[in-house]
């Protein structure tokens, strides 16, 4: 039996369908879809046929689905991001050159960090995220940088929830995170070494609009070696740059 309302629209379905896939599996066999949709095997792969027509999603030869070239340039038009991205690929491109691992952009939604862009390097210390990955507010400098500035109700309701430790080192601790966004307010910078992963230090400042607003996050994730200090002030630098981009008349 279907977990979803029968009187449910053809388009709320389109968009579960849409929501099966992940940054870990972008192609599915249409039994999965179905299943992680809630539809019966025939519904879904009646949507999925007509999704497929109109390029949102795409058949791979295998006979698996996956998310369409047209749903990413729909997306493109539409990102709230876009500006954002246009702004800081400069400065992205001459911080990653500089700092030679990863570099990324962040933007919160709800509460979770998306990461909405990323350079990095073959052989640069391991980081979990990617683009349009996904990371909770409390374990990443991104999602800490985020969460200080976000509003208080933003702030109490990551607080009351149950947090997830990723490593020994992640903060988890409600009194404790508490005392952290309030030292990530003051000093300016996130420094988080091993809480995502042991072997990797994330470092993250603010990035802010005309009026002053923190609309985004910028990190580096680089060795945990206890060096990760020294690349605060480059990163810092971008940030400028990259502000005072996005407080121009033209964004």
């Amino acid at each position: 039996m279907s977990r979803w309302p029968t009187g449910e629209s053809v388009l709320a379905r389109a968009v579960r369908i849409l929501e099966a896939f992940t940054p870990d599996e972008p192609a599915l066999p249409v039994s999965e879809v179905a299943r992680r949709s809630g539809l019966h095997v025939a519904t879904a792969s009646r949507l999925i046929a007509e999704l497929v027509g109109h390029g949102l999603l795409a058949r791979q030869p295998d006979g698996r689905v996956r998310v369409g070239v047209r749903m990413w340039e729909l997306g493109q038009r539409a990102s709230p991001t876009l500006s954002l991205r246009e702004a800081a690929m400069p400065f992205l491109g001459d911080l990653h050159a500089v700092i030679g691992h990863h570099v990324q952009l962040g933007v919160r939604d709800g509460d979770e960090v998306l990461f909405v862009e990323r350079l990095s390097a073959p052989h640069a210390v391991i980081n979990y995220t990617r683009i349009a990955g996904r990371l909770p507010l409390h374990a990443s400098s991104s999602g800490l940088v985020l969460l200080a500035h976000a509003p208080r109700e933003v702030q109490e309701r990551v607080l009351a929830l149950p947090m997830e430790r990723y490593t020994p080192h992640t903060v988890t601790a409600p009194d404790a995170l508490r005392a952290l966004l309030a030292d990530v307010r003051r000093q300016g910078v996130a420094l988080c070494p091993g809480y995502v992963h042991e072997d990797a230090c994330g470092i993250a400042v603010p990035l802010r609009d005309g009026r002053g607003n923190v609309v985004a996050a910028l990190s580096a994730i680089v060795p945990n070696d206890g060096q990760a200090y020294a690349q605060v002030p480059v990163l810092l630098a971008a940030a400028r740059g990259i502000s005072r981009v996005l407080g121009s008349p033209s964004h």
